[in-house]
């Protein structure tokens, strides 16, 4: 069986690979949240074949990453990842109240995620906050701080990509401490034409190679 080591290239960050699987057929590797954390896994596609993958060690793939390109086939073989839904915190009627009064439902806000030591991606008026524990705990957490001028609500993580930068895809969906429940078997280099970002994110350095800037 062929061990892959190298991610070659993301078909939803990279626009060149976008343009490049246009017209060919797309075998999806599909994993968990929770498996995708690993550097080593093995698994089998949609399709019924098997990949074992052996990535740098603290290194981890993202949704779309490729893992293999046939252009003589037009074939691709590309990870999926299953996202879980996020936390979506709307502030947007703070901005209708005075100062003082915004800072310190903002406050209150950042002490009752702190507090449960969420991770969070604040955008504009938004606070994402990733599913770190069952949605009914999150939820009740919520509703027993019962922060005035905010609502929240859970939102499919599909959805939530096209907000995000890539650094904050990785925040929002790349760190857990739950077990994965696939097989690991066989670190990432991620080569992406040559260049390398490493981020350190919930205590993991991921290392993933971009032909263009995050």
């Amino acid at each position: 069986m062929k061990i892959y080591t190298e991610i070659i290239g993301n078909m939803h960050l990279d626009p060149q690979w976008a343009e490049k699987l246009k017209d060919v057929s797309i075998e999806y590797v599909n994993l968990d949240q929770w498996t995708a954390q690993k550097s080593r896994f093995w698994v089998k596609s949609d399709a019924g074949h098997e990949y074992a993958v052996a990535l740098k060690r603290h290194s981890q793939v993202i949704n779309g990453d490729i893992l293999e390109y046939l252009p003589e086939e037009k074939r691709a073989v590309v990870i999926l990842i299953e996202l879980s839904p996020v936390l979506v915190i709307d502030m947007s009627a703070l901005l209708q109240k005075d100062p003082d009064k915004m800072i310190g439902i903002s406050v209150e806000l950042g002490h009752a995620i702190g507090n449960q030591h969420w991770p969070a991606v604040v955008k504009g008026t938004r606070v994402f906050v990733p599913l770190t524990v069952d949605r009914k705990v999150m939820l009740s957490v919520m509703e027993t701080h019962h922060i005035e001028g905010i609502t929240y609500e859970f939102q499919p993580g599909l959805e939530i990509i096209p907000y995000l930068a890539p650094h904050e895809i990785r925040r929002l969906f790349g760190g857990t401490e739950r077990e994965s429940h696939a097989h690991e078997a066989i670190g990432s280099c991620h080569a992406h034409d040559g260049v390398y970002h490493t981020h350190e994110e919930a205590g993991h350095t991921h290392q993933h190679p971009h032909d263009h800037e995050h």
